[in-house]
């Protein structure tokens, strides 16, 4: 047998969110042609490992040189010391972007680097850091490729960060599309029991500020029909949360068992899948609900609107407001074959453009092309 391809995979946080998700989904789909070293700038948050299949070879760096401080060429000649030993380096988000910049001041010797882009934190969710946009454009002429999910960020990368189309890859998320066919758990969310009569609004997010919660929060208490909210998330905007909850009286309809694994047993269970967010790129968790069959309420953001099947797309606000998400929930809610029709629509179209499955073999290509050996991830 071959001997495996060595990747070093860069991680702002290794702690299981979309990107880490999706990263864990290729290393089990590489199988044995690859074994993994993963560093975290975040040492202590490495919970994605619990999803890395048995059998997988990899290993947490134990003493990586810093990813994280302020621009330093000693600490760029450790990282890029560091990367030598490897086939293949990948990179993730801002937190990583060091071991890109590394690569630009100390390239000589160094693996094919491929940088991934998925989005934004709260600091460049409305606007764009100018200083941010300098280093990139400084650093990402050292990755022979960036990969982003979505035409927003495709168009951000060329623009404003001054990287040439053809080294810009836009490779759509993809999910197992089959596992959320079946019938949802119904003990999956702790503390949670349909009720007869009861709508179910849910959500899966990060409980970070950019994803505007208390939003959401005042959309769903403004129904005119018994409604319950299932926020399935963890984050420092919880207590946030809750404060509006109380404030909106509701509380009581308010579930919030933070993170949970596995959204195909639970995701089915909700009525209508919302996110408030003020940005998103491609969001996996919008992928997750078209599989389960839901409709999505959401703001007009990121690649939402091209995501969605076409009878959902008037379920989209035209602005990010708790009445406009709150209108488009109430009509949902009061019209389940409406509900069904769009669920399916968005079901039958996540099946034809979003299976993992077209997702991974485009990210073999890639990473075994980068390398110079095209098919040997594959």
């Amino acid at each position: 047998m071959a001997t495996p391809i060595h990747i070093l995979h860069l991680h702002s946080t290794f702690n299981l969110g979309g990107k880490e998700a999706r990263a864990v989904r290729l290393m089990n789909a590489f199988g044995d042609r690859a074994r993994h070293t993963i560093v975290s700038a975040t040492p202590d948050e490495l919970n994605a490992r619990d999803a890395i299949a048995s059998g997988i070879k990899y290993e947490i760096a134990l003493d990586p040189p810093p990813l994280l401080g302020k621009p330093s060429v000693r600490r760029y000649e450790a990282i890029a010391r560091f990367m030598r030993r490897f086939d293949l380096v990948l990179t993730y988000n801002w937190g990583a972007i060091d071991g890109v910049m590394a690569a630009r001041v100390f390239g000589k010797g160094l693996p094919p680097i491929v940088h991934h882009e998925d989005g934004f934190n709260e600091d460049e969710a409305l606007r764009l850091s100018p200083v941010r946009n300098m280093y990139r454009r400084i650093a990402l002429p050292a990755a022979n490729a960036l990969v982003v999910p979505s035409y927003k960020l495709q168009r951000i990368a060329t623009k404003a960060w001054g990287v040439p189309e053809d080294r810009v890859r836009r490779i759509a998320n993809g999910i197992a599309v089959s596992a959320y066919a079946g019938t949802p758990d119904p003990d999956a969310i702790p503390g949670f029991r349909r009720k007869e009569g009861e709508i179910v609004v849910g959500t899966l997010a990060g409980l970070r500020a950019v994803k505007d919660l208390p939003l959401l929060v005042r959309a769903v208490a403004g129904l005119n029909m018994r409604a319950r909210l299932v926020i399935v998330g963890e984050g420092p905007e919880r207590e946030a949360i809750l404060d509006q909850a109380e404030a909106m009286a509701l509380t009581d309809q308010l579930v919030m068992p933070g993170f949970l694994p596995e959204p195909h047993r639970y995701i089915g269970l909700f009525d209508i899948f919302a996110l408030s967010s003020r940005s998103e790129q491609a969001p996996i968790s919008v992928l997750e609900a078209m599989a389960a069959g839901l409709p999505v309420v959401a703001p007009r953001v990121g690649d939402i609107p091209e995501m969605v099947s076409p009878p959902n797309e008037k379920y989209l606000a035209p602005e990010r407001t708790e009445v406009l998400l709150r209108d488009r929930i109430d009509l949902l809610a009061r019209y389940p074959e409406e509900r069904a029709w769009v669920g399916r629509s968005n079901r039958e179209r996540a099946q034809a453009l979003f299976d993992e499955e077209r997702m991974i073999a485009a990210y073999a290509a890639l990473y075994s092309d980068a390398m110079g050996r095209p098919g040997v991830l594959a």
